[in-house]
């Protein structure tokens, strides 16, 4: 039977599928990192009280990069390059979703308004991110290869998604609401159709690895085609609400470390 927790198991299992999906992923919250760190560089003086916990969320995104290479490396393997159209994070940027890399790295510093879209982009992806790991962590948090690593980026995954609520409610509060509503919306609807669109180039990709067949291949990418209908009809809207999150202050402190994946 195909579900998503055998298909991650088979993705898992072979080595070369499993070198493509930690490339991936690690070079994502690589790419995470080195934004969050330019924005906590560049925040403007209005907003430096934040800049603690944007250097923190750098940190764990950092982390998260480092952890994947580490599974890598445990098996034996190198990461590979990263195919354009599976690039995620590359992908959002071309199609002028949150901060232009050309912008961070100028030494200029960021606006209220460059905040509010970094934090609503953030509200977006983050979403994506702790839906991906709540998957994840329920089919291989006991997985004795990936299950502690699945475990620690879904926890820091929820503290990134309630720190955006929480900041973003901040602003709401400060008369931001529509701007924060409307960059929300914008977000969000680029976000599924480039997810879809990232989502069809790895499988095709992890087809030919694992030597799919025409049948289940087709299935697979009709299964993400409707995934993406019911988003851009109605599943949008949850990457867009705000509620004050149960974790408050969830960036407050020091990232976590993650020693045992050095």
């Amino acid at each position: 039977m195909l579900s998503a927790r055998s298909l991650f198991q088979e993705i898992i299992d072979n080595d070369e599928s499993y070198r493509l999906f930690c490339s991936i992923a690690a070079s994502g919250e690589t790419q995470g990192g080195w934004e969050n760190a330019r924005i906590a560089a560049l925040i403007p003086d209005s907003q430096r009280a934040l800049a603690p916990k944007v250097v923190r969320h750098g940190a764990d995104e950092d982390k998260h990069g480092r952890i994947f290479n580490a599974l890598m490396k445990k098996r034996g393997l190198t990461p590979v390059e990263v195919p354009e159209d599976t690039d995620y994070t590359l992908l959002l940027e071309k199609h002028g979703i949150g901060l232009a890399h050309e912008q961070l790295r100028r030494d200029e510093k960021l606006s209220e308004h460059d905040i509010i879209t970094y934090l609503s982009h953030s509200r977006v992806t983050e979403q994506r991110a702790a839906d991906q790991m709540v998957m994840l962590r329920k089919y291989f948090a006991d997985h004795p290869e990936v299950g502690k690593a699945v475990t620690m980026i879904s926890n820091d995954e929820d503290n990134h998604l309630a720190y955006c609520h929480e900041e973003l409610l901040r602003f709401a509060r400060e008369g931001h609401g529509r701007t924060i509503q409307r960059i929300l919306h914008d977000c969000a609807l680029a976000e599924i159709r480039i997810y879809r669109d990232v989502s069809l180039a790895v499988m095709a990709r992890m087809g030919r690895i694992l030597g799919w067949s025409k049948p289940k291949a087709a299935v697979l990418a009709a299964g993400i085609h409707a995934m993406y209908a019911y988003e851009r009809v109605a599943g949008w809207r949850r990457m867009v609400s705000l509620t004050m999150p149960e974790r408050r202050d969830a960036l407050g402190g020091p990232a976590t470390s993650a020693a045992e994946f050095a």
